[in-house]
């Protein structure tokens, strides 16, 4: 899976029964590429998922996209199987499905991303 979004501010990463889910998820030896603008409020905000992401460091490959603006970055949820893209943030809608032609045009947009991002929101923070 692919989730992207500049900051991961209003995703519900916060809570217990989404880390939950993500445990079940990831013990099945899958995947998960974060692609954001800045992960520097993840500790605040989610820190449930932190120690989520401590643990699953093996699953979980973080990417920051900093050669675009926020509002170009995408906040999606790619899948093999089904896709979603919020149109507007601010007012959360968006479109989502199970479309073959949907999941390809995102999957090669965060693809993109991917490509010019760099790792980002290590697993441990290390200090000299």
């Amino acid at each position: 899976m692919v989730w992207s979004d500049p900051t991961f501010a209003d995703w519900p990463l916060r809570e217990q029964q989404v880390v939950q889910s993500l445990d079940g998820w990831a013990r099945r030896g899958r995947k998960l590429t974060l692609l954001a603008r800045r992960f520097d409020a993840m500790g605040r905000l989610h820190p449930r998922f932190v120690v989520w992401r401590q643990r699953w460091d093996h699953v979980l490959e973080c990417r920051v996209c900093r050669d675009i603006d926020d509002a170009q970055m995408p906040s999606a949820l790619w899948s093999p199987v089904w896709a979603l893209r919020r149109t507007d943030v601010g007012r959360c809608t968006g479109v989502a499905g199970y479309e073959p032609v949907r999941r390809r045009a995102l999957q090669e947009e965060l693809a993109e991303r991917k490509r010019q991002s760099a790792a980002g929101f290590g697993a441990s923070v290390l200090g000299l």
